[in-house]
This record gives C-alpha cells, structure tokens and sequence, in this order.
C-alpha cells in the first residue's frame, strides 16, 4: 500500500494515509479554520517546549512498517535531532501528535487515528475540534482484553481553557471555529 500511496500522492487531491484498515483519502478542501489552528497550537508549544524539542507541522509522515500504518499528524513534537535522515519519522522518536479534525472527516482524528496511534507507541495524542469547539488529550496506553493498545486516560476540555498536552500546557483560547 506504501507503493501504491506514493505513486499517486502528488496526483490526486487531498491527504493519504494507509491505517490498519486500509488507505483513506480525505478529499476535503483544507479550510482556512483548520490550518490557523494548526498554526497557533504548534506556535503555543514551540514557546513553552524546552531546547531541543519541536512542534514540527510541516507535513510529517509518521510510519511503522511492521504494523502497516502510515499517518500524516497535523503537529508532532519531537526531539530536533530525530528530525534528521530520510523518509517517514519513527513513531517511537515522537512524544506527542496534535491533530485537528478535519471539516469534511471527523471519524478519521475521533476515531481511525485514536485505534492507530497507541499502535504506533504514540504516547500522548491531543485532538482539537474546531466543529464543537473543544478537543481531548489521551495518553497512558495499555493493551485491552483483546491484546489490542489502547489510550486509557483522557482528558477533555473546552476552547478557551488552558490545555496539558504532555508535560507541557498552552492556552486553547481565540481557536477559530468551523462555520
């Protein structure tokens, strides 16, 4: 599927992404919502990480091959050494990976991607959603009864309230929201 994704990646419109269950295209138009807060969250953390560390959000990919899942996080921050080399960032390299929902595919950041980031070792996922105006952070991966990783602590919060995403805490405030 990797193959596959990268024949046609600068083709077609939209984002591609291979998860657990097979590639999802999100056809969605980017929304200008969607790419400030993008911008503004990534911004907030790069003030409060310490040296070293990144907000990147220039397009990542995030792959493990041995699982078979290949994701693009809106922000992942990660040690700016790791950032060096070629092709897809090695999940394990990254402590955390901020998505904001998509206009045109909510399931994919509430649902696909809450199922494929404990996969990937990911250990804190925030999600941000300019549809409702409030988000959640995840962390604490455990295995479930059927063996599979899962997030076992959430914790919500509204736009307007000061955000933990990992050890580190930004302000969700003047977030724009999807009309």
């Amino acid at each position: 599927m990797r193959d596959a994704v990268e024949r046609v990646r600068g083709s077609v419109p939209g984002k591609l992404e291979i998860t657990a269950e097979g590639i999802v295209h999100d056809l969605g138009v980017p929304q200008r919502a969607h790419a400030l807060t993008v911008h503004r969250v990534s911004r907030r953390l790069e003030r409060v990480l310490p040296s070293g560390l990144v907000a990147h959000a220039g397009s990542p990919d995030v792959e493990n091959v041995r699982e078979g899942v290949l994701r693009r996080p809106d922000v992942i921050v990660v040690a700016e050494p790791d950032m060096a080399g070629q092709g897809a960032f090695d999940p394990r390299t990254l402590l955390a990976v901020i998505e904001v929902v998509s206009a045109s595919r909510p399931d994919n950041d509430w649902v696909g991607k809450l199922r494929d980031y404990p996969l990937l070792g990911i250990p804190v996922y925030a999600i941000f959603d300019p549809h409702h105006g409030e988000g959640a952070v995840l962390s604490r991966i455990r295995r479930d009864s059927c063996g599979r990783p899962r997030y076992t602590h959430r914790t919500d919060f509204g736009y307007g309230e000061e955000v933990a995403i990992g050890e580190w805490s930004i302000h969700t405030g003047d977030l724009p929201r999807y009309h």
